[in-house]
């Protein structure tokens, strides 16, 4: 098939467009990279330096014609969302309403698109959270993701676009940033190859549900070749504190470092747990990496990155 994955230049979209190229689908990639990187880009894929949210993303449709659409564009941090929302919902909102209106208009046959799990059921009494939940985001990025969650289920009705919504757990793997906006596993092990002590906001004892990478590139490539429409959790069901991801982290790494308390974040969730049981039963994926597996992949990939660089 003709695919298009907006992001595919990202941390998450790199590793797919790797998959579907390898499955031997024709992919385009579209990626402003503002948190992707070139180099990440498969060289079989066609790549358009442009933003959702610009008019060219028309041009790009007309031309390439995809008939699935992968929407992985978005702002990434919480943080910035509770600075400035504004700039959230534009990327995250009126970005996705771009990539809608173009699917609709050049006749795409479905959109998949990644969604947070944490960020949409927020802190919730029933761990793990499902899908028939109540949402409750509590941050403008939260907001931002149920509200594309919303627009996906209207042009469904209205128009007849097949969507499938995503809902991932915390993502962590090779790739994957060590910055401000990068996610716990990649800091960590970055400051620990770089000797320095690992920052922990809180108490460390907020728990979040870490899924590797490739489980969640296997979710969407299953979700490609599905009829079922709707919202799908991606995740492992299984609750770990940032304390034991640190020491799962530090042990893999000899005990080598140590680690620092700094204030809460505001807006920071104190637990988050979602269940994949509607996702194994009507889409027949489930992730297949144990925390440890996947803590080792990434830790190699960390290692042989920091020795390319010297």
């Amino acid at each position: 098939m003709k695919i298009l994955v907006a992001g595919g230049a990202g941390f998450i979209g790199s590793h797919l467009v790797d998959a579907l190229v390898q499955d031997g689908h024709e992919v385009v990639v579209v990626d402003n990279l503002s948190h992707g990187l070139k180099e990440n880009i498969n060289p079989a894929a066609s790549f358009y330096k442009a933003d959702i949210r610009d008019a060219e993303l028309e041009n790009i449709f007309k031309k390439e014609q995809p008939e699935v659409v992968f929407n992985l564009a978005a702002n990434i941090s919480v943080f910035n969302s509770i600075q400035d929302a504004i700039s959230d919902a534009h990327i995250n909102i009126l970005g996705m309403l771009n990539v809608l209106d173009q699917c609709k208009k050049y006749s795409a046959k479905k959109i998949i698109f990644s969604s947070s799990g944490g960020a949409v059921y927020s802190d919730t009494n029933r761990l793990p959270a499902q899908e028939s939940d109540p949402i409750s985001p509590l941050t403008p990025y939260g907001v931002s993701k149920a509200s594309a969650e919303k627009y996906l289920k209207s042009y469904f009705r209205i128009f007849g676009l097949p969507y499938l919504a995503l809902r991932l757990s915390n993502v962590y793997g090779p790739r994957q940033g060590s910055g401000g906006e990068g996610g716990v596993v990649s800091v960590f092990m970055d400051r620990l190859l770089n000797q320095e002590p690992v920052h922990i906001n809180g108490d460390g004892e907020q728990t979040r549900d870490y899924i590797f990478v490739r489980d969640v590139v296997d979710a969407f490539r299953t979700g490609l070749h599905q009829d079922q429409v709707g919202i799908y959790n991606i995740a492992t069901g299984v609750e770990l504190s940032v304390n034991e991801i640190f020491n799962k982290i530090n042990e893999l790494m000899d005990n080598a470092g140590e680690k620092v308390h700094l204030p809460a974040k505001p807006g920071d969730q104190k637990r988050s747990c979602l269940s994949y049981s509607k996702a194994k039963k009507e889409l027949g994926w489930q992730p297949k990496h144990s925390i440890e597996r996947g803590l080792k992949e990434t830790h190699d990939w960390f290692k042989k990155s920091r020795l390319l660089k010297k």
